[in-house]
């Protein structure tokens, strides 16, 4: 056996340690990638994507109607009608219920989950609701109204509104710890704003240091944090008990969509601008997060559903003047 000096055991050492450095953001790279590109037709607007666990099926906004793809295959299996100007999908699974935020018609539309026939239309309390929230445990539906700056809370079994709450500016995603508080973005005054379920109150107002027109929302329940993608190129940390911050991370350019996963402890941003990127942030631990790669997807992919199970990211956009479906999966 060959007998080592010190110099060559520390440049050894160095080496393998510049290799673990290197390691997660090959990895990251070589794990993700675009795997499948679904056309879906002529070009249109959208915004937000959601994903019915129970039936596998993916709800994607275009306009003035929300088509819904069969997953994974992504065959269209059906479409809900007549909702001017959506934005997002809500499932009440205990209730057999969905539902759509109508920014131009400042309504929402129920449909069946099972069918995917309209029931009732709701006028909301205020203008453009955008981000929509379903909570199991009071049955209570939130809408966040962009152009008012508040918020309607509807019984989601009378399905009548119920309370109007005022915010300091215009909310964006939405996140529930599923213990009786919901977190929103303010876009416009860089804050995060705290709901307490049971009395139809806004209980707190922190603000995003270093974090430009907060978008994206995203939470770790188990560890209180919650992750919001900004203007700025930032993913800023914050502790969900005491609304400090906790960390801010580099990302992609114009991101709208954040994703975190308990299971493997990654977060993903969508990044529409610069070519198109899904950062993957891995969390070492509650306090400490390192980018691991980024996923070249297409110009305008900023919103995304990601599938638990399969670890699958579905991601819309607009691509050689066709609406279409980014796959992004483990190679």
């Amino acid at each position: 056996m060959k007998i080592l000096n010190n110099k060559k055991i520390m440049s050894i050492a160095a080496a393998m340690a510049a290799l673990l450095l290197q390691g997660p953001a090959q990895a990251a790279e070589m794990n993700f990638a675009v795997r499948q590109q679904w056309t879906l037709g002529e070009p249109s607007k959208w915004d937000y994507t959601a994903i019915d666990t129970v039936r596998h099926r993916l709800f994607v906004t275009r306009g003035d109607r929300v088509q819904v793809l069969e997953l994974p295959s992504g065959k269209p299996m059906g479409e809900i009608a007549n909702t001017q100007g959506v934005h997002g999908v809500a499932f009440a699974q205990d209730l057999k219920l969905g539902f759509t935020s109508n920014g131009r018609t400042d309504s929402i539309t129920v449909f069946d989950l099972d069918t995917l026939q309209v029931k009732q239309e709701i006028k909301t309390t205020g203008s453009n609701p955008d981000a929509i929230l379903y909570e199991p445990k009071s049955h209570k539906l939130f809408t966040f109204n962009g152009k008012s700056a508040n918020v309607t809370v509807i019984d989601a079994v009378s399905l009548k509104p119920v309370a109007t709450i005022a915010t300091s500016g215009r909310p964006e995603f939405s996140v529930s710890d599923n213990a009786g508080k919901i977190f929103f973005n303010i876009e416009d005054k860089s804050e995060i704003h705290v709901i307490d379920v049971a009395t139809n109150t806004l209980v707190s107002k922190w603000p995003l240091k270093d974090c430009v027109e907060p978008t994206g929302l995203a939470m770790d329940i188990a560890h209180a944090r919650l992750f919001s993608v900004c203007q700025n190129k930032t993913m800023v940390v914050t502790d969900a008990k005491t609304g400090q911050r906790v960390a801010g991370v580099a990302i992609g350019e114009h991101p709208d969509a954040a994703i975190y996963d308990a299971e493997t402890a990654n977060i993903f941003t969508s990044n529409g601008d610069g070519g198109g990127t899904v950062t993957v942030i891995h969390q070492d631990d509650a306090d400490h997060y390192s980018v691991t790669g980024n996923v070249v997807t297409a110009q305008g992919a900023k919103t995304m559903a990601m599938d638990m199970k399969s670890k699958i990211i579905y991601l819309p956009t607009v691509s050689d003047k066709k609406f279409v479906i980014m796959v992004v999966g483990a190679k």
